[in-house]
Formats: structure tokens, sequence, C-alpha cells
């Protein structure tokens, strides 16, 4: 019996330690696996840091030139003596490597954490990486992955942005922003009126209400019912053009710029399909395509449509340009009194045009029917030498109807001052006067410095007293603004900028009348051509009732005005840990 119990005790001793051993190297492998899979976590993140740096510092174009250097970055014992027990990989059999790839484009909503905001067109890349160790009783391999969503978040996401200078609601009227603000700088409130912000506003800086022009200090900031209502000292959003000198956007390039470098794709004088130049002798208008994803300034085989003009005064002649370009007028001059300048004035009858880019054999040959591919920016630039007194501009006119493009809509961009003139952008008249913007197509006007011209506007009045233009009772502008301003140099009146409610420069009487602007209103820079101070109502304008609404439809990706730059936000889109020496991990986000 004794022999027996010690037998039976003998097994279940044998038991019980090939229990525990099993157990000890089960938790042996588990612990193995687990710093595994940190090594290689730390691996992507190393790549990710290197990947948003360059993202958010030198745009699209940096990431993707930098694919083959990410791929070499591992952790290595120059860093820390422990990366030493790992053996890194890409998990296709390359050591020392970490796997980095584009995976998708994508366009919706983000996460939750960036809530009602939407990217466009946005790649998708995925960094992979797998460690072993190379000590210690069990060797095994362990992977982690991330996708990495490089998000292009249109600026048209904000009812609001400024990039760089003072963002002032100074003296503004009663004013309602329905749409979130931003601005990478301060933000200046206060108003004997109430200025109510429906949305979060965001700032760089500080949310104050001092003493400016001239009047103030002011003892309440606002009404705030966003959810949450502003934040102060928050990031700068960086943007996917030059952020050092954002007027470059809208300038022409200069000589010898390679079209495919990073500052020649930022330049909306190549992401148009349609180029127009205008200059004492002669109008070329350049029809390009994009090809093979390069923008359309990068089109191997564009084509020309040029009126030679023998002399500065055929500019005059209307008939000169009526057989190549019927929507192009170069006879008409106005004055601008904020500039004290006669307008040198090439104007675009948007309707015509409208109608030569669906009938111009030229612009057909790129453009066929049916290939699904528009001219969806116009970047037309007035070269013409001017006096002293003379200043070069682009004038829209006719613009209640604009190309359609399938839906892709229109921009016009230019580096000279634009001037709207009349209505714009709605295929039903009657939802002008109103915030209704279900019958306009995507748009924007991108510019030196922007002007509206009511309906009623007669160039011929332009030179006398502002109280002898009135301005059409009702006037109704849908597009988008960015657009350049004289920003302020101190607080009194003779110093103020205008404040955002004055971004939108006027000319005429409009104290009986009524301005409806459904837009996104951005400012990048400083206005090079158009810089003539602004100076206070009664001078060259009265102001109207504003009626300035953000237009809901820049809350969806698909309604983004064509040519719109992008902040840019590098987001860890989803994360896995794949099996060993894997790079299509499915993941569910």
């Amino acid at each position: 019996m004794v022999m027996s119990l010690i037998a039976v005790s003998l097994i279940i001793l044998a038991a019980t330690m090939q229990r525990t051993g099993t157990v000890a190297n089960l938790n042996n492998r588990n612990n193995t696996y687990v710093v595994n899979v940190n090594a290689a976590e730390a691996a992507v993140e190393k790549i990710y840091a290197r990947l948003a740096y360059d993202f958010v510092g030198f745009g699209l174009g940096s990431v993707a030139a930098n694919l083959p250097l990410y791929r070499t970055n591992v952790p290595t014992a120059a860093e820390n003596e422990y990366w030493n027990q790992f053996q890194f990989s890409d998990g296709q059999g390359n050591a020392n490597r970490t796997y980095v790839n584009l995976l998708t484009n994508y366009s919706g909503p983000l996460p939750s954490q960036y809530a009602n905001k939407s990217a466009v067109n946005a790649p998708v890349y995925r960094i992979v990486s797998n460690a072993k160790n190379l000590s210690g009783s069990v060797t095994m391999t362990a992977a982690a992955q991330v996708d990495v969503l490089l998000a292009l978040i249109p600026l048209t996401d904000h009812a609001i942005f400024y990039n760089t200078n003072l963002l002032e609601f100074s003296t503004a009227a009663t004013m309602i922003v329905n749409g979130r603000v931003h601005a990478n700088s301060s933000i200046y409130t206060g108003s004997g009126s109430t200025i109510t912000f429906n949305d979060t506003v965001t700032t760089t800086g500080t949310l104050t209400s001092p003493a400016n022009n001239g009047q103030g200090p002011w003892g309440s900031l606002g009404v705030f019912t966003g959810k949450p209502t502003y934040s102060t000292n928050v990031p700068a959003l960086t943007l996917n053009i030059n952020m050092t000198n954002t007027h470059t956007l809208i300038d022409l390039p200069p000589a010898g710029e390679v079209v495919n470098s990073v500052q020649g794709q930022q330049r909306l004088y190549n992401q148009a399909q349609v180029v127009l130049l205008v200059s004492n002798t002669v109008v070329t208008a350049r029809i390009q395509v994009s090809v093979a994803g390069q923008v359309p300034g990068a089109d191997p085989a564009p084509l020309t449509i040029t009126s030679y003009l023998t002399n500065a005064s055929a500019l005059s002649n209307a008939t000169v340009l009526a057989g190549d370009f019927p929507f192009l007028s170069l006879t008409n001059s106005f004055t601008d009194q904020r500039e004290n300048k006669t307008i040198v004035n090439t104007q675009i009858d948007v309707g015509k045009y409208a109608k030569w880019i669906l009938t111009n054999s030229t612009v057909v040959t790129k453009f066929p029917p049916g290939s699904g591919t528009f001219p969806t920016i116009l970047y037309v630039a007035d070269n013409r030498t001017n006096s002293a007194s003379q200043l070069s501009a682009i004038r829209v006119a006719n613009g209640a109807i604009l190309p359609n493009n399938g839906g892709l809509g229109w921009s016009i961009a230019t580096p000279n001052p634009l001037y709207v003139l009349g209505n714009y952008n709605s295929t039903n008249a009657a939802f002008f006067g109103t915030t209704n913007t279900t019958a306009t197509v995507p748009s924007a006007f991108m510019s030196d410095a922007l002007t509206i011209l009511s309906s009623s506007w007669q160039d011929s009045a332009s030179a006398g007293s502002y109280s002898s233009r009135d301005a059409t009772s009702t006037n109704t502008v849908n597009a988008a603004i960015l657009t350049g301003i004289v920003p302020s140099t101190g607080t009194s009146s003779t110093t103020f900028s205008g404040g955002v409610h004055n971004l939108p420069r006027l000319l005429e009487d409009w104290s009986a009348s009524t301005l409806w602007l459904n837009t996104s209103i951005i400012n990048l820079y400083n206005s090079t051509k158009a810089t003539a101070r602004f100076v206070n109502p009664g001078t060259y304008y009265n102001p109207p009732t504003r009626k300035f609404s953000f237009d809901p439809n820049f809350d969806n990706p698909a309604r983004q005005p064509p040519g719109m730059p992008c902040a840019l936000v590098p987001i860890r889109y989803n994360w896995a840990v794949p099996p060993p020496n894997t790079v299509n991990y499915s993941v569910v986000p």
C-alpha cells in the first residue's frame, strides 16, 4: 500500500512538474512574443514619425520621394544597445528593412477623433515590421502593422480660415458664423453688435477683444455655442502648399521651374486645364490635361490657341478676339476708388466660356465628350504693362450658371485682383437671396484680392461719388473665397485691415441692399498687387446688410471646389498584429 501511494505520488509529481514546465514554456513564449511585438511596433513608430514629419513639413511629394529611405530605417544599436537583441525585416525576406507602401486612396469621413471632418483623395500608406529576438531559450518572429492616412482636409472644411494674419472680427455688425473657424494666429473679436459662433473656434494664439479700429476694448468675446466652444494655443494647421510664401499658389511659375517639383505641383497655373495669358501683343490659351496622375501642367503635348495683336492699341479692338475667344473682352476699364487706380480689365463672360469649352475644337480634342475628364480650373493672368495710375485685373461676369463639368464644378484662379460682377453660381434663380445652395456647383475664387460688384454696377459711374453707385437691392455670390488682404498695422481706424467681414471688398453704396454670400472665407497671404489700405465706410462704399453664411456643401468631400488647398493631418488609421511575414493582412476599420 505504501509503495502504491508512493507510485501514485510520483506520478502526480511528474505530471505537476510537466504541467509547470509547460506553463513556464508557454509564459516564456508569450513574453517573448509580446517583447517582439513591442520591438516591431517601435520600428513602425520610427517610420511613422519620419513619414508624418515629411508630410506635415513638405507635403505628399516628399513622402513619395522618401519611400526608399523609410524602408531602410529600423531601430539600431547606435540609438540604444537594446536593439542588438533583435533582427528586423520587412515581412518579405529582406533583413534590416521595413515594409512601407501606398495601400489605397481614401475619400470620406475621418475617424471619430476628427468629428465632422472629411478627407478627399487622401493616400493611405501601410507600414509593417517583423522583429525576431536573437537571444533567449525561445526564438520567434512577431509583427506590427499600421495604416497611416495622410488626410488632405480641404480648407473649405472651415467657414473661416486664416493662415498667418491676425483674424479680426473687430467692429463687425451682427454676425452669425455657422462653420468651424481656425487661425494660425490670434483672433480679435469685439463689437457693439453680437457675434455668434455656432461651431468650434480654434487659434494657435489667443482669443481676446482689445481696442481695435479706433474702438474698444470690448467686454465680451462673443457668443460661443459650438461643442467644444473654443480652444486657444492649439497646434497650427499645416497646408499642402509653400507655407513660407503661400502667394506662390496663384503666382506664375518662374522660368526654369520643374513642373513636377513640389513647388511646381502646388501652383494653380499647373493644376489648371485652361491657362489664359494676356500680354500687350498676344492672348494665348494653353489647353492641358493630367497624364499618368501628373498635374495638367506636365502634359507632354498641350494644345495652344493664340491670337496675335499687332500693337497695344489692337487690344481695344474686340473683333480681334471674337473668333478664338468669344468669351473674352479687353476693352472695359473702370476706376477702383479704394486703389485710386484705373483698372485695366480682362473680362470673362462665364456663360460664353461654358459654351466655349464644350464647342471649341481645340478644347474638345483634349476633353472629348464621354472621356470623363473636364476643364475644371481656369487660370488667367493679365500681364499688360501699366502706368503708375493703372492696375491690371480680371473680372468675371454673367456667372449665374457655371460650367458643370460632370458635377465637379469650376474655379477661377489669378495672380491679379479679381472682380465679380452680379449674381454668381446658381442654376435656379429663385435661390438667389437665400442660403439655399442646392442648385450650385463647387466653385472658388482664388486671387490676389477680391471685390464684389452688384448687378447694377456701371463702369461709367465708377469715378464719381460712391453715393451715385447704388448697389442692387439683393446680390448673391455662391463660391469659396481664397484671397489676400492688406493686414492691420496698428489699432487705429487708419491702420485697420477691415476685418474678415471686409475681406470681400466693396465699391458701392450698399446701405439699402443685402449681400448674400454663401461661402468659405480663406486668407492665406497678403495682397501684393491691390495694396491700398482699407478705409472705413463713407469714402468709397457703404456696407450692406451682410448675410454671410458657410456653404454646407463644403462638408461633402464630393463637393469641394477644384484646386482648393488642403490642411495636412497624418492619422494612424488602422492598427493590427498580423501573422509574421505577411503584408496584406486585412483590417476592418
